[in-house]
């Protein structure tokens, strides 16, 4: 069995990547500086593995994937009355909604695919979890994807103050609801 000093053999020293980095073309070197090159190494491996620990992480210690734990998350924050029994009934409902997207809910299989293919994938830039954008297909939809960006970022713009009108609204219109029932009004 391995101690805890055989662990750090397994990483590369200073000096190793100081070596990988001297191997590297002359336009590569040109390109980046050691610093930055470290710099980009750790974000790409970052990238790859945080989504896979979060994913274990809420398989080991609940019944939550991405999914369910986003959605009770942001359903937490829409309390709206200030009243105590009104809000665990509200808790009661968030956890009803975000279970049916968990582990054991009704939705998990959509659950799952959300987490992975959505959230994941969000976290990763649009890339999945071998660096692509178009898994199988990449060599035909990674240029294609690339090419794209730039119009969506012009897009995504204007969805996103759509959005915030559409979440003002529903926020006027909870903040009436909640004052019927002797809530506080915003």
């Amino acid at each position: 069995m391995a101690d805890a000093s055989d662990q750090g053999s397994q990483h590369p020293s200073e000096d190793q990547k100081k070596a990988i980095y001297e191997g590297l073309s002359d336009d590569q070197k040109k390109k980046q500086t050691y610093t930055e090159w470290v710099k980009d190494a750790y974000n790409n491996q970052y990238d790859h593995w945080m989504p896979w620990i979060e994913d274990k992480y809420l398989a080991w210690f609940g019944t939550d994937n991405k999914a369910s734990y986003t959605t009770k998350d942001t359903l937490d924050k829409t309390k709206i009355t200030g009243i105590s029994q009104v809000d665990k009934l509200q808790d009661g409902v968030n956890n009803l909604v975000g279970d049916q997207v968990g582990k054991d809910g009704l939705l998990a299989p959509v659950g799952n695919m959300v987490s992975k293919e959505g959230i994941n994938r969000a976290e990763r830039g649009g890339k999945d979890e071998h660096g692509t954008y178009g898994g199988a297909a990449a060599s035909y939809a990674d240029p294609v994807v690339k090419n794209a960006q730039g119009a969506g970022e012009g897009l995504a713009g204007g969805a996103q103050s759509a959005g915030g009108a559409i979440t003002d609204g529903a926020k006027g219109a909870g903040s009436y609801i909640g004052g019927m029932f002797g809530g506080k009004k915003e």
